[in-house]
């Protein structure tokens, strides 16, 4: 073998060392990253199943919450419902009350008024149970009228506690 031959062998074997080192190299190398974006993978797979935990958890809490203010304003309707419904009734045996005559508004007449031209006298008689003020009878007619307007402040009153009650359930950071 000539000197070039040889010179050119030790190139070629030298080329070739070169290159099976090189694709060591690349293998090592890939081996390394491949670990590394096993690692980093298993890595954000933990965030991921970490935060649907959370996310899960907080989703819970939140259902809980809502079925809490549910049955608090379940409970409330209920008890708004009956005390419209109990007022209902009171007002209804009131209004028969006064059709059948059981029951008589009066109201109070200043005796001393003599402008009004009623002359409903200041004492009792002698024949009447009642004592104390001068009252005047009301006609039946306007005895209901009067009732059905108390029965209708009533009912707004009720209504206006319902929706008061309603918005403190569900802020109860509002509270006089």
């Amino acid at each position: 073998m000539t000197p070039v031959q040889r010179l050119i062998s030790v190139l070629v074997l030298a080329g070739l060392l070169i290159a099976a080192g090189a694709g060591v190299a690349w293998k090592v190398q890939d081996w390394r990253y491949g670990k590394q974006l096993a690692e980093q993978a298993r890595l954000h797979q933990d965030d991921l199943a970490a935060i649907s935990s959370a996310a899960a958890t907080q989703q819970r809490a939140d259902q809980d919450k809502r079925l809490a203010l549910e049955q608090r304003l379940s409970t409330a309707d209920k008890s708004h419902y009956q005390e419209l419904t109990n007022a209902q009734k009171y007002q209804a045996r009131l209004r028969d009350r006064l059709a059948t005559a059981d029951l008589r508004l009066s109201v109070l007449v200043d005796a001393a008024d003599t402008a009004s031209g009623c002359a409903v006298p200041a004492t009792p008689a002698t024949v009447g149970v009642v004592h104390g003020a001068a009252r005047a009878r009301l006609d039946p007619a306007h005895a209901q009228r009067i009732i059905g307007i108390t029965d209708d402040g009533d009912q707004g009153l009720i209504a206006l506690q319902a929706c008061q009650a309603y918005v403190r359930a569900i802020n109860p950071g509002l509270s006089q």
